[in-house]
């Protein structure tokens, strides 16, 4: 059994790397670009759930990304990029060619990496994991959600002013080091597990369906867009209350006494002609998810967007 299940995923790698091997050499320069980004927490190193690192490689394949930024994967991006047959550098995957990466400087480091595409133009990927306690959506809710107690809140001005205290500076930070380090005329990718729910879904009509306790304007997201980047989950879904995108968390019942389901990881995206054309979400089962993978995992539902650029050299 366990020589059938090690042969099934042998042969599905092989065959997915194939696959992505012919697109990318069928890219042409001067054609126009297709790119999947995704973002994927990948919950203690892509191990969760009791299931093995190939089951993380299974996912980025069905998801037929191109680039991916990690969350949470700590010392294993090796060796699902070998299983792959990627390019790695700090917490990315893709099957282009990294011309560089970075770091920002802190406690929470940020990391951006510039690729090269089959076109032949460049393209700046960044990858985000910003703190949670306290969470403010959870202080609105007096949840507790496996952290210790953080005194409720009962006001939209005090959750916005909660998740700007635990979370603006790092945005500050991200932002400072696109702008150093990306191009700004080239397409420029942020993705990540931002752990605060975005102003885009916590709305009136989201709160009168029920879905959240009020409207709230978290700042993270806006901030976001203030810089010029696009949610490509919202851009592709604009209806909140009909596609809710919940990327948080397929491990906790919809009625679970300490959570609340949320959409906190994000493909944002920013560069003159970027279109997003896609966005799916990747999880546990059909009701949740646009692409099914089971078992699952990790304790976040990953999202992989699709863009076409504009026919541009660098």
């Amino acid at each position: 059994m366990l020589n059938d299940i090690y042969f099934k995923s042998s042969l599905l790698i092989a065959v997915a790397f194939f696959v992505t091997t012919v697109r990318a050499e069928n890219e042409k320069p001067g054609e126009e670009s297709i790119m999947r980004v995704m973002t994927y927490n990948a919950c203690r190193g892509g191990m969760a759930q009791g299931q093995p690192l190939s089951q993380s490689a299974k996912m980025i394949q069905m998801a037929q990304a191109d680039i991916v930024g990690l969350q949470e994967i700590g010392e294993n991006v090796p060796e699902l990029a070998k299983l792959l047959g990627w390019n790695h550098s700090g917490p990315f995957l893709t099957r282009f060619e990294i011309v560089e990466h970075v770091k920002g400087m802190g406690k929470r480091p940020w990391d951006g990496i510039k690729v090269k595409l089959p076109s032949g133009q460049h393209a700046y990927v960044f990858n985000a994991h910003l703190p949670n306690p306290p969470n403010q959506a959870y202080q609105l809710l007096g949840l507790k959600g496996g952290y210790r107690s953080y005194p409720k809140i009962d006001t939209e001005e005090e959750a916005i002013a909660g998740a700007k205290k635990a979370r603006g500076k790092y945005i500050e930070r991200l932002l400072k080091l696109i702008k150093s380090f990306a191009d700004p005329e080239a397409p420029i990718f942020v993705v990540g597990d931002f752990n605060e729910p975005s102003h885009l879904d916590w709305t009136e009509a989201a709160a009168k369906a029920g879905h959240h306790p009020m409207k709230v304007e978290f700042p993270t997201s806006l901030m976001m867009a203030q810089a010029g980047f696009t949610d490509s989950y919202r851009t592709v879904h604009p209806d909140e209350v009909a596609k809710p995108g919940l990327t948080w968390s397929p491990v906790h019942a919809p009625d679970h006494p300490d959570h609340h389901h949320m959409r906190i990881d994000y493909v944002y995206f920013r560069g003159e002609g970027v279109q997003v054309t896609d966005a799916k979400i990747i999880g546990e089962k059909k009701e949740n998810a646009d692409i099914v993978v089971s078992p699952y995992p990790s304790d976040h539902r990953a999202v992989v967007a699709t863009f076409t650029l504009p026919h541009q050299l660098n």
